[in-house]
């Protein structure tokens, strides 16, 4: 058993991420979305064969009564651009809290936060800058300070003279919506709504889990007409999944980590439909299968540290260590824990890669957009499909399919029994 886990992780470490690449002309990339969101394509691939249908008939597509989880994230205006008396142009890309590091906590503050963030023509940030806002009929002075530089990211400390004003009202008054950069266009107040699906509700994000801009509140409802059942988590969605794998070896590749949140009664719930469940975006996905490997690092480990439970880094997955537990006795391990913990609601972070090679544990089926050559969410529909991405991709090439964010998107089926 030990050698079989070295091997895996060894094969996934030296996977070629070339083999992973398409040719994706720039008039296959969606601009912008439809103007009827459920009126997208809809691939579905189905144990290697691949059809099409349209994306309102989702709930007559789906296996009888299915267990739908979608990701709730609210996606942040997280771009805030301050012009120098020089006129050189600095702006700021927030990425996640420092400090206090809890999301509800550092959206509520009201004076000061201090965040992880992405800075653009950082050379020319030499001092404080400062903006006016107008919040609510207040005047408010905003003061952003750049206190400390990690490799490529900056600790920004944010400051403001009106306590009746959070970070929340902030962003809402300064920020821009950080639409992707691979639209090659500025974001526009469309966006502001067309870039959130109709269920989000926490704010975090800063990219949309854009499986889940195809529905629309009458799709939801013939989920519920049809007999499925509809859960929701939360993972906010970091700035490193528009980040294409940089290196050749997939095993020189860092994956983000990124923040997420799922209710004690949700994961009752997985075990309830084990076999019947259908994950609503790669971000469910990672998500879901991050659940597991909780519940087999608790099988390993009954007293491990919240250091060592909640965060699951992304070779874990391929790691001979951890027992060969089933589905339901991993999500059991961590119902005791939280339990025990006296937690109604499961708060982690995972950097969890799924490449070809892995084993799904929790997810049956999958809704997912196109997405990038070369990229780690490619990669995961591979380890899904069994190596048959390049199939599903050279049908939507071919039959006019809409590609990333603001494209069309597929129903995939295992190509074998999980």
């Amino acid at each position: 058993m030990a050698k079989k886990g070295l091997n895996s992780l060894a094969a996934v470490k030296l996977i070629n991420i070339n083999e992973y690449d398409y040719p994706l002309p720039d008039e296959r990339i969606a601009k912008y979305p439809l103007p009827e969101r459920d009126k997208s394509k809809l691939l579905i691939y189905r144990h290697g064969e691949v059809s099409e249908s349209v994306f309102n008939r989702l709930p007559d597509l789906l296996p009888d009564k299915s267990l739908v989880i979608f990701n709730n994230t609210r996606v942040i205006q997280a771009r805030l651009l301050f012009t120098k008396e020089t006129g050189a142009q600095i702006e700021i890309f927030c990425l996640e809290p420092e400090a206090p590091s809890d999301y509800a906590m550092s959206f509520q503050s009201n004076s000061q936060c201090l965040w992880i963030c992405l800075v653009g023509n950082v050379k020319r940030w030499k001092s404080t800058l400062n903006r006016t806002l107008l919040i609510q009929d207040k005047v408010v002075i905003l003061t952003v300070e750049r206190l400390k530089t990690h490799s490529y990211t900056h600790s920004v400390l944010f400051k403001w003279d009106n306590p009746s004003c959070s970070f929340a009202d902030i962003l809402e008054a300064a920020g821009v919506l950080p639409i992707p950069p691979y639209l090659n266009r500025d974001t526009e107040k469309t966006d502001i709504q067309t870039y959130q699906t109709v269920y989000s509700k926490i704010k975090g994000s800063v990219a949309a889990p854009t499986a889940g801009l195809h529905f629309t509140p009458e799709v939801l409802q013939a989920l519920d007409k049809k007999g499925h059942k509809c859960e929701e988590l939360t993972l906010h969605v970091g700035a490193g999944t528009f980040r294409p794998v940089q290196t050749d070896r997939l095993g020189a590749h860092e994956m983000h980590a990124e923040y997420l949140s799922v209710n004690y009664a949700t994961i009752a719930t997985l075990i309830d439909y084990e076999g019947r469940i259908t994950a609503v975006g790669t971000t469910s996905a990672r998500t879901l299968e991050t659940l597991y490997y909780m519940g087999a690092t608790l099988a390993a480990c009954p007293d491990a540290s919240p250091e060592e439970l909640l965060f699951i880094k992304q070779w874990t997955p391929y790691d001979n260590r951890l027992p060969p537990v089933t589905t339901k006795e991993a999500l059991l391990l961590l119902l005791n824990w939280l339990s025990k913990n006296n937690l109604e609601k499961l708060v982690a972070s995972t950097q969890i890669l799924i490449a070809p090679g892995y084993r799904f544990h929790v997810v049956n089926n999958l809704i997912t957009n196109f997405h990038q050559p070369k990229s780690t969410l490619l990669l995961l529909v591979s380890a899904f499909t069994k190596g048959r991405w390049k199939a599903i991709y050279d049908y939507a090439l071919s039959h006019d399919f809409r590609f990333l964010s603001y494209g069309d998107s597929s129903l995939l089926f295992p190509h074998l029994p999980l």
